[in-house]
């Protein structure tokens, strides 16, 4: 059948076409149904949405995706891609192919599935996993889905941390510790999936963050090394849009996070990589077993894949340094690499540091290197090449005037801060879109609190968003304080 185009302005990751009903019903079509659209500039495969009030009979309307195509056109039922059949399989838990798995990532690269589909085989996945094979097929797809850069030094530095603490702000100030020895590091990093803050989000308090290729070259060439978002730079495209289909139900099951964080490594030209594993209650490896047991498959991906991966488990049970969110976890940054900071913050870049000064083979002490204040000068040249300005200072950054202040109502001992719920009240709070918004903690698990003393401040920029934090605040138990007594009872 032959219908006239009509471009209609709704944003569509798929390339969405829209029929009117009728139309769809003469066509024996149906939503989320693919069909060819044959028009002068050739064939193009478009998924199928209804409507009567959008578009008359014998029109076609078409999204942003396809706006590029003019009518006529000829419109026909399309077969269903067979990587949805693929996906079928992986929801029957039955390991999935090579080839198979070619099928998924060109399709997802290509947008090609509707977000049902994409979230199906999120679920297949975190429902029944990857075997190791599954994994090292999925990481090689990925990885050959997009751009790979090439680096003149035969040694690339990379640091990569599973997430899933609050804080945790090491990669701004290892980057810069890191590059001061004389390593070369590229770092691409992530915005929040389910935090108050990714990497991204942080350093876009101090600078720009989304580059093109051509763009990180030069500042790495300028710099030594760079911190930017990995999502502009087209490296493994296909991981941000899994991303997004996992984001709603915070899923990040482990074999696709394994293909995840290794193929963004390789294609962004790294050598050498240290993956930091935090385990513990409220980590994403609840046990130090499960961490160990990830840490070797992290290890055999990256050595089938040509990278030398070593990986650091660290305690996880509590959040890093005292900001969550953008802006208070920009200031510990700060304020770590000008010699002072989070003790927590200081000791872990130290140690993941020299970690990754030992697999690649460099004599450095990051802890003199630190003291010496060269990653601070390190980090005001990253600052600049990435258009910030280098002489910010703590005192420059502004936090969320809105504040609510959480008070110990017990005297005792601080015995457990809830990582989950310290996200939740930040992201509540407005984190990590709204930079200022975030908590600010004034404890640690073993302090020893009076009644009435601040336990943490959460901050935001919109009134009402406080309040929707607060809501949360007083129904849980983000920061758990126990009596002497009660501590005592515990432990014995």
């Amino acid at each position: 059948m032959q219908f006239a185009v009509e471009p209609v302005d709704i944003a569509s990751r798929s390339p969405t076409v829209l029929l009117n009903e009728s139309d769809a019903a003469d066509l024996g079509v149906h939503p989320l149904d693919r069909v060819h659209l044959d028009h002068a500039g050739g064939t193009t495969v478009g998924i199928v949405e209804l409507t009567d009030q959008l578009v008359p009979p014998g029109v076609v309307g078409t999204t942003r995706r396809l706006d590029t195509i003019s009518g006529p056109v000829d419109v026909s039922l399309a077969p269903t891609p067979a990587s949805v059949r693929y996906i079928r399989k992986k929801l029957d838990d039955i390991e999935l192919e090579r080839h198979e798995f070619e099928r998924i990532v060109d399709d997802i690269t290509d947008d090609r599935l509707a977000d049902v589909e994409l979230g199906a085989y999120v679920a297949g996945v975190y429902t029944n996993g990857l075997s190791l094979q599954e994994t090292l097929s999925l990481t090689e797809e990925m990885t050959a889905a997009g751009e790979v850069i090439s680096w003149d030094p035969s040694v690339v530095a990379d640091k990569h941390s599973i997430g899933g603490v609050p804080g945790n702000r090491v990669t701004p100030v290892l980057v810069p510790l890191v590059a001061s020895a004389g390593l070369t590091m590229p770092k691409t990093s992530s915005r929040a999936v389910t935090s108050a803050a990714g990497t991204a989000d942080t350093m876009e308090v101090f600078c720009d963050v989304s580059f093109s290729r051509a763009e990180v070259e030069r500042i790495v060439d300028e710099a030594g090394a760079c911190i930017v978002w990995g999502g502009a730079v087209n490296l493994s495209p296909v991981d941000d849009k899994i991303i997004r289909a996992e984001t709603p139900l915070s899923l990040d099951p482990p074999g696709q996070l394994i293909a995840s964080v290794l193929s963004k490594k390789k294609s962004a030209g790294s050598t050498h990589v240290v993956v930091d594993i935090p385990y513990g209650e409220g980590a994403k490896m609840e046990s130090l077993a499960e961490a160990r047991e990830f840490a070797v498959d992290v290890r055999r991906v990256g050595e089938h894949i040509g990278l030398t991966v070593e990986c650091a488990i660290t305690l996880g049970s509590q959040p890093i340094g005292s900001g969550v969110g953008p802006t208070l976890e920009a200031r510990d940054v700060l304020e770590t690499l000008d010699g002072a900071g989070p003790a927590d913050l200081r000791l872990k870049s130290i140690r993941l540091a020299d970690v990754l000064f030992e697999c690649c083979g460099v004599d450095a002490d990051a802890a003199a290197l630190l003291d010496s204040g060269a990653a601070r000068e390190r980090f005001r040249r990253i600052v600049d090449a990435q258009g910030g300005d280098p002489e910010v200072s703590p005192g420059d950054l502004e936090v969320g005037r809105h504040t609510r202040v959480v008070h110990a109502d017990r005297a005792g001992i601080v015995t457990h801060i809830d990582n989950r719920l310290v996200n939740d009240v930040a992201r509540r709070a407005g984190a990590p879109r709204d930079h200022g918004a975030g908590i600010d903690l004034h404890c640690r698990v073993g302090d020893t609190v009076e009644t009435g003393e601040p336990l943490c401040t959460v901050h935001a920029e919109v009134s009402a968003k406080l309040e929707d934090a607060s809501s949360l605040v007083d129904r849980t138990e983000m920061i758990r304080v126990r009596g002497a007594r009660e501590t005592l009872v515990e432990r014995v």
